[in-house]
């Protein structure tokens, strides 16, 4: 979310030890990651370890991967010293993170394979990787389109949990798949109905805003799984899941096909929405509105843009996206209803859409960062780690944390975000 900022002068340019700090920061955290791939992986590191590309069922098969374990954390934590080396020169900035980030998780991988008799399955981690992220990205996207039109959408983790919701209990009394998913959708928008009105046409705080709908959702729900869902569990909150649909040809490719091409009907859906929501917004006589009312609102209404009537229309219809991701949860993924079952994800959705500086393509890719060390520390606790799994759960809301707190770097958001519109 962004700030509006004091005028520039000279008491708001960084000194230069603050600018030649944050100029070391990076290559000191990166040989951090060299030395956690050296001391902690590589010196504990035992045996070898197998790294599988084929899953079940697959017609084409892929040899395996073996790999001397403690040698490969070695090479990655000297390939990340060079990186670290590298960026000191301040350039390809995201390049040497991504590759620092992959190295580290390759290490990672090595480690906790090591000496293990079944190989550990890329394919499947990946695939995981993205129905964990369906929910996540979805949310993100919402708050791209909030964001981009001058609205700070906290109340994303309400519209997850309240799509959830209303999509288990459709489903379940109807037996419809499609009515349950188009409810959750319109459970997401009624969430977006009430930011909306309070954002836009009260002026209301849309922070605390955000807050409150949240705690209004999250006890609602609470209250209604209790009152109904537990006494009627088999007619309320048994829903069928949507099975996965594999695409002809497109499946079949080695380790592309079993991870993009063969999954439920929602990841499908944000592959089409991804689409619609980067070329609307960049391409488009709506994105052009809808980022001219989130940058200079007072600008946009001169030419004639009806600011509050667009911004209604975004933040309501953008619910619907969130409201997708929460029919996920229940008749995507688990087949049932559980309290808080968004678990904070919500958060995490806007942690992506900072992350990914407010462009729908970089939320979507941070969202997937997100959803990657959910799955690995599912898989990673299957797998008998000597690491406890409590503190493997903690890894989603630990890089959540270092995101936040600036690993991504300066990022501005649209300079109206967050700030209300007195015109028409």
């Amino acid at each position: 979310m962004s700030i509006p900022s004091a005028a520039p002068g000279p008491a708001s340019k960084a000194a230069p030890g603050a600018v030649r700090d944050r100029q070391f920061a990076a290559p000191l955290a990166f040989a951090v990651f060299a030395l956690a791939d050296i001391a902690l992986f590589g010196i504990s590191a035992r045996g070898n370890a197998t790294f599988g590309f084929t899953p079940e069922f697959a017609k084409v098969t892929i040899p395996d991967l073996t790999l001397p374990a403690a040698v490969t954390c070695f090479i990655c934590g000297a390939l990340t010293f060079v990186l670290a080396a590298f960026r000191v020169l301040d350039r390809w900035r995201r390049t040497i993170t991504g590759l620092v980030l992959l190295l580290f998780v390759v290490s990672l991988l090595a480690w906790s394979d090591g000496g293990q008799s079944i190989p550990f399955n890329v394919v499947n981690l990946l695939s995981g990787t993205l129905s964990d992220s369906i929910p996540i990205m979805l949310g993100a996207l919402t708050g791209v389109i909030c964001s981009t039109s001058g609205v700070i959408n906290i109340a994303i983790e309400g519209q997850l949990l309240l799509g959830a919701f209303c999509a288990a209990v459709a489903t379940s009394a109807t037996g419809s798949l499609w009515l349950g998913l188009l409810c959750g959708a319109l459970a997401g928008s009624l969430v977006g109905a009430g930011l909306a009105v309070f954002a836009i046409a009260y002026k209301v705080d849309q922070i605390v805003l955000g807050v409150v709908l949240n705690t209004l959702v999250l006890g609602l729900t609470g209250y209604l799984y209790n009152a109904i869902m537990v006494p009627y569990g088999n007619t309320l909150n048994s829903p069928a899941t949507f099975n996965p649909v594999k695409i002809p040809l497109l499946g079949d490719i080695p380790i592309i096909g079993p991870v993009f091409f063969d999954a439920t009907v929602f990841l499908y859906i944000t592959y089409l929405l991804l689409a619609g929501v980067h070329f609307g917004l960049g391409r488009t006589r709506w994105g052009l509105q809808t980022r001219a009312i989130g940058e200079h609102p007072v600008a946009a209404g001169t030419v004639g843009i009806r600011v509050l009537p667009l911004r209604y229309r975004n933040v309501i219809v953008s619910g619907l996206i969130a409201g997708i991701g929460g029919a996920y949860f229940t008749i995507g993924s688990v087949g049932s209803f559980g309290q808080n079952m968004s678990s904070g994800e919500g958060y995490i959705a806007l942690a992506a859409m900072i992350f990914g500086r407010y462009t729908p393509v970089g939320a979507v890719l941070a969202a997937l960062l997100f959803g990657f060390t959910t799955q690995l520390q599912s898989v990673m606790s299957s797998i008998n780690v000597p690491v406890q799994s409590n503190l493997l759960l903690l890894a989603p809301y630990v890089v959540t944390i270092c995101v936040v707190a600036g690993l991504v770097g300066k990022v501005r958001g649209p300079r109206a975000e967050g700030v209300p519109y007195l015109g028409a």
